[in-house]
């Protein structure tokens, strides 16, 4: 039970209450019913197909309960990579030797995401913490690079991992309390957006473009405030996406360009934002 759930008052017993009553009842042909159970209480009803529409709403309203009661207000949102490893650490993922080589070679996307953590950090803590609070996929690579730079300034830091078919534990600078986990991607996609006063997209691949475009296509559409949207590596990203060819073919507006800003600098990156907003 949660504080304000303790400080508030009703007539009504709480449900908690009814678990704990409906397994002290006694062994008994009805009691052992699968149908017996609490719905709330029983996991193998709460995963049928039917109930999928209650999980989506479940997975949205329990991060955002929390963030709310922590009083974040705002976040900086970091994508990249999760294959990309820290200077000097082992290329983990690579399949061959020119990806460990090129996998190497970006190494200082790391060090660069950690030190724009450390930056939007050290300025959120002037917000107690409530405003610019880092937020990443909760995973290795640069995701893990970002969650460090916050722990370095003794910041916390929000981590969304998700359940995939391989094992991906959170990373362990996610600041515990703040470390959430979601089966659908639906619904971690818009955690990650609804707070959003900032975007930074440093290299990756399938997963950090499709969250990369989404977020796009809500800022060009009008369905979501334009803010500042980093891409970190200029020449990573010239080759992985022709935007210029694009607006030459017609299929975007030539004012889409701006709205992308291309960085290879935590402190130039961080020099966007702190314009943007008029951050002292």
């Amino acid at each position: 039970m949660n504080t304000d759930e303790k400080n508030s008052w009703t007539p009504f017993s709480h449900s908690s209450e009814a678990v704990r009553r409906v397994e002290t009842a006694p062994e008994t042909p009805q009691t052992q019913s699968d149908t017996y159970r609490l719905a709330f209480a029983d996991p193998e009803f709460m995963t049928r197909r039917e109930l999928r529409a209650v999980r989506l709403q479940l997975e949205l309203l329990k991060p955002e309960m929390a963030l709310a009661a922590r009083g974040i207000r705002s976040t900086v949102v970091m994508f990249g990579g999760a294959r990309i490893p820290e200077p000097g650490g082992a290329a983990w993922a690579a399949k061959n030797a020119t990806q460990k080589k090129n996998l190497e070679a970006n190494a200082h996307y790391y060090a660069e995401a950690r030190k724009f953590a450390q930056l939007c950090s050290t300025y959120s803590s002037t917000t107690y913490n409530r405003e610019f609070v880092v937020v990443t996929g909760g995973g290795p690579g640069v995701m893990e690079a970002g969650n460090r730079g916050a722990a370095d300034v003794g910041a916390p830091t929000i981590g969304l991992n998700i359940v995939l078919p391989h094992e991906q534990a959170p990373n362990a600078y996610v600041t515990p309390e703040l470390c959430f986990n979601f089966h659908y991607f639906a619904i971690r996609k818009m955690h990650f957006l609804m707070r959003a006063k900032a975007m930074a997209i440093f290299p990756g691949g399938f997963g950090t473009m499709d969250e990369t475009f989404e977020a796009l296509t809500l800022i060009q559409t009008g369905r979501m405030e334009r803010i500042p949207f980093l891409l970190f590596g200029k020449s990573f990203w010239e080759k992985a996406v022709d935007f210029d060819f694009l607006a030459e073919q017609g299929v975007i507006s030539p004012s889409d360009l701006e709205l992308i800003t291309f960085v290879d600098k935590a402190d130039e990156a961080w020099e966007v934002i702190r314009t943007f907003y008029d951050l002292e």
